[in-house]
């Protein structure tokens, strides 16, 4: 039987230290009460961190109750928020575990609000399994100065976020939304300097969150370096985004593909174990910052060869994490489990 070599090494940057290269990416609950972690979320998050996960990152949590996925996800617009989470933060690290907390704005993807906006009036045409109690509306576009006021929702977040005591920030400009929308030639057609400058909105949104963080706490930012509909972009266009946010303070990508409208076979991978490790390697290749993969890499044995050839420094185990809290734990010979439980797993 091959061997787990490279998984449970561990990794640092700035503060940060894990113990192992293991991500729980962030993964929607539809759990929430008026954007309000709960029990629901502590026993979630709280069961990794025991289970031997070496970050843990929080799903998509808003910056504005109109920027919801659904009105059942959690927010960060204000304190109670952040001392709910800080309940969390405290109980992962009294675990022994470090967690981060994703950052977002839905923008035209929100279902359920009264108020949908976006950079520009285009309705998106993906599909909507999650949460087929709400359709997708059309959004209205935002005007300049309540473009410059979710940015700064983004930094409010973010430094409550910084307070709760998370170890790590991620700001999502992935999965067709708000920062994906601006970053998109085909959803962002306006005609100002957010237009003439499409990236110009995510470069903001880093910056500002930048200006709240520890100068030691890394910032990460998860974007989509491929579009999968008709006309999306390529990774060409993917590196150009991945340059500009590393300019503008991320320390770490988070690398995924997608989230813009339908499906298009002409621009969408076959769907298999590993299918978006390509696109972390074209990032890793271009742009000197560690890179996180994602996609179907719940195969410990793929997951440790990802990392063995230097496509990515992190994995992320969505679907293992979801199925098996102790996916970590369950790993051959973990390190991380006690010696009478590995014979139990051989």
């Amino acid at each position: 039987m091959a061997k787990i070599s490279f998984l449970n090494t561990p990794f640092s940057i700035k503060k940060l230290s894990l113990k192992n290269r293991i991500v729980m990416p962030p993964m929607c609950q539809y759990q929430a009460t008026d954007g309000m972690p709960n029990d629901w979320h502590f026993v979630h998050y709280v069961s990794r961190a025991i289970g031997g996960v070496g970050l843990i990152i929080v799903e998509m949590t808003n910056v504005a109750p109109n920027g919801r996925i659904s009105p059942n996800c959690l927010g960060l617009w204000n304190d109670e928020q952040r001392d709910q989470f800080k309940r969390i933060v405290d109980a992962v690290h009294a675990q022994n575990g470090k967690i981060a907390i994703q950052i977002a704005h839905a923008g035209r993807k929100a279902l359920g609000a009264s108020d949908v906006v976006s950079c520009s009036p285009i309705l998106y045409d993906g599909s909507n399994e999650a949460n087929q109690k709400w359709q997708y509306q059309m959004p209205r576009e935002l005007s300049k100065d309540e473009i410059i006021d979710i940015i700064h929702k983004f930094k409010e977040s973010t430094k409550r976020a910084v307070e709760a005591g998370f170890d790590a920030i991620e700001i999502h400009g992935a999965h067709g939304y708000l920062i994906h929308q601006f970053s998109s030639p085909k959803t962002n057609h306006r005609t100002d300097e957010y237009g003439q400058d499409k990236l110009l909105f995510g470069e903001q949104v880093i910056q500002a969150a930048k200006s709240v963080m520890p100068s030691d706490m890394p910032l990460i930012i998860r974007f989509s370096a491929q579009e999968y509909s008709k006309d999306g972009y390529d990774i060409e266009y993917g590196r150009k985004i991945a340059k500009r946010f590393a300019d503008a303070g991320a320390d770490i990508l988070d690398v995924s593909g997608g989230g813009d409208g339908q499906l298009d076979p002409a621009h969408t991978p076959q769907f298999h174990a590993g299918y978006q490790v390509y696109l972390a390697r074209a990032i890793k290749q271009a742009i000197n910052l560690p890179v996180i993969a994602v996609g179907m890499l719940e195969d410990p044995y793929l997951a440790d060869y990802v990392l063995s050839t230097g496509d990515a420094d992190l994995v992320a185990i969505g679907r293992g994490l979801l199925n098996d809290p102790y996916w970590a734990l369950h790993l051959p010979s973990s390190p991380f489990v006690p010696t009478s439980y590995q014979v139990a797993f051989k």
